[in-house]
């Protein structure tokens, strides 16, 4: 079968006209690709004008918000709280995921608690201890404080009662000895026999040996009441005792705070309401202190953070309204508050494009979300923000 060539327009071989006067140049190209060439032109042309015109829409759109009204160009942010573990261990348990709402003092995730809680039940046991001594101590407290005088007042009355058998025998001996030397003058004289002299001898000894213990009596008496009165100085003693005992049983309570602090920092707990954004950790991962394990952002308080220049700045108070348009929803704008306006101008951040824009002083201002409640906006999201600055602008959408 004979091959079949197929021939552009413009390949095909034409004869040229001549030129009809001398000096006139003729185009030696084909017709089909000066039009071809013509379309792309003209079509290049239509390009570029359709530009100007989109470039000229937007600048008079933008020139078109009325006096009063200031549009905000941002990304949707939120203040992120990252969870770490306070102290080293093995994750035991990850109880939020990503995407998980949780609430202030919800668990998060836990730390393997055996030694800790070890050292938590020795703590408690020498809590027990020192409160047991402390008690018997406290007991015996009482105990002598009700003695004290007793004792005090027993031995006054023994040293009064040893005082009156001293005497009584004094008097006793007294007698004796003055019988004892009737009855030798009796005997000198031969009026009495020798056997009633040596009775006389004999009771003015034992008078004598009455009264010596009677004296010794007395002398124990006094002794025992001078120690009865040591009664306060001991109460004083034991008072310091259960001091000291009290005191220990306040520093092992302290040593079972401590324990007890280790093992409540074994559960990772969150300080805020939030959803979790980011998970760092795996379950059975050993941590170090300090160890990122997942961070989350309070959805209901994002804001816009945008960056207003210099010369509109004055433009914008705190309190002022405003709505927010995201790409995601830009029929549904959510309401907003300027709650932060930065006090210090800075240069425009580096993520800004061109550097004719990043040499500007602007100043950062925090639009904060009235609500949202449905959780459409999170953070990340570019938005656009109008802000009113003057009553009665009429509201606009953002150009």
């Amino acid at each position: 079968m004979a091959s079949l060539r197929i021939h552009a327009p413009w390949t095909r071989a034409r004869e040229q006209p001549a030129a009809k006067n001398v000096g006139e140049t003729i185009d030696a190209r084909p017709a089909g690709r000066r039009r071809w060439r013509t379309w792309v032109a003209g079509g290049a042309a239509i390009v570029a004008a359709v530009g100007v015109v989109a470039f000229y829409q937007r600048s008079v759109a933008a020139r078109s918000l009325p006096d009063g009204l200031l549009q905000l160009n941002g990304r949707i942010e939120g203040d992120d709280v990252t969870l770490s573990s306070k102290v080293p261990g093995r994750l035991k348990a990850l109880l939020a995921r990503e995407g998980d709402s949780v609430r202030a003092g919800d668990t998060i995730a836990t730390l393997d608690d055996g030694v800790a809680s070890a050292r938590l039940a020795q703590a408690v046991a020498s809590r027990d201890v020192a409160i047991a001594r402390r008690d018997a101590a406290r007991a015996d407290l009482v105990l002598l404080r009700k003695q004290v005088p007793i004792t005090i007042a027993s031995a006054d009355a023994t040293l009064r009662a040893s005082q009156a058998a001293l005497e009584q025998s004094h008097s006793q001996e007294a007698q004796a000895a003055r019988e004892n030397q009737r009855v030798a003058s009796l005997l000198l004289s031969g009026s009495l026999d020798s056997q009633t002299g040596e009775r006389a001898v004999l009771a003015h000894d034992t008078a004598l040996q009455a009264s010596e213990a009677a004296g010794a009596a007395r002398d124990k008496a006094a002794t025992a009441l001078r120690e009865a009165r040591l009664g306060p100085d001991q109460v004083r003693a034991k008072e310091a005792e259960v001091a000291a005992l009290d005191a220990a049983a306040r520093q092992a309570q302290a040593l079972i705070e401590e324990a007890q602090a280790e093992v409540d920092d074994l559960t990772i707990k969150a300080p805020v309401q939030g959803t979790i954004t980011t998970r760092f950790v795996d379950v059975g991962q050993v941590l170090s202190a300090g160890t990122p394990v997942v961070e989350l952002v309070d959805l209901d308080r994002l804001y816009l953070k945008a960056f207003v220049p210099d010369s509109d700045v004055g433009k914008i108070h705190l309190g002022s309204v405003g709505h927010v348009y995201t790409d995601a929803f830009p029929d549904r704008p959510a309401d907003a508050t300027v709650r932060y306006v930065s006090s210090r101008a800075e240069f425009t951040p580096k993520e800004v494009q061109t550097r004719d824009e990043r040499v500007k002083l602007v100043y950062t201002v925090k639009l904060y979300l009235d609500d949202n409640h449905d959780r459409r906006m999170v953070p990340g999201l570019g938005a656009d923000a109008i802000v009113r600055w003057r009553e009665n602008v009429p509201w606009m959408t953002p150009r």
